[in-house]
């Protein structure tokens, strides 16, 4: 059974693992995910990461959402490919969409390749609608995204489920308190207003359904 619960510190190795497997060419950063994790804990938090975890407790798949004043934005979704085709695509989607109602979200964008229909599909089955597109998003293959939004997805989210189950913050597995390492040198911060598309592409890849 594999069991989503809220990404951690400690998660950022296997994730990172994955991440630069499933995205030779733009994989993010260890800095990156440093830098949203630090905006998850505490009060006027603007983002919500998490991580499918299986039996075996190996990091099968990723999610991250940004809100901001009732606007959300899909930052990631990625799955690894031994899960492609179980639903665990949608139930991430879920997860990030349930996080965007209770952020009191009216809207959520995400981008997505323009080649890749399999997302797509997922996506507009959620109602999902294309609004534009932004040219040379993806690099260094200069791949167009596709931009999509999500106008009231508490509406998105009737019947749907979220399949097996999913973990309360509270109920993450022990572990050791963080050493204090030498945090990597400061990346562009992702998503700011002026969003620099090459530091932080917000990815709908490899999502399964």
């Amino acid at each position: 059974m594999i069991l989503l619960r809220a990404m951690r510190w400690w998660d950022i190795a296997p994730v990172l693992e994955l991440e630069r497997r499933l995205f030779p060419e733009d994989a993010w950063s260890p800095g990156m995910f440093w830098s949203e994790l630090a905006d998850t804990r505490h009060p006027r938090a603007t983002r919500w990461y998490t991580v499918a975890e299986d039996a075996d407790g190996r990091v099968a798949g990723y999610a991250g959402l940004m809100a901001v004043a009732g606007e959300a934005d899909v930052q990631t979704i990625a799955v690894d490919e031994r899960h492609w085709g179980s639903g665990l695509g949608t139930r991430l989607l879920i997860r990030l969409l349930r996080q965007a109602v209770e952020a009191e979200c009216e809207g959520v964008l995400l981008e997505v390749r323009v080649d890749n229909d399999r997302a797509q599909r997922l996506y507009r089955r959620f109602g999902f609608e294309p609004v534009g597109f932004r040219r040379n998003y993806y690099q260094p293959s200069g791949t167009d995204a596709l931009v999509m939004r999500l106008d009231h997805p508490a509406d998105a989210l009737a019947g749907a489920s979220a399949g097996p189950a999913e973990a309360a913050p509270e109920a993450d597995p022990p572990k050791p308190t963080p050493p204090k390492p030498t945090l990597p040198p400061a990346a562009p911060t992702p998503r700011a207003e002026t969003m620099n598309a090459r530091a932080l592409q917000a990815r709908a890849l490899n999502v399964g359904a």
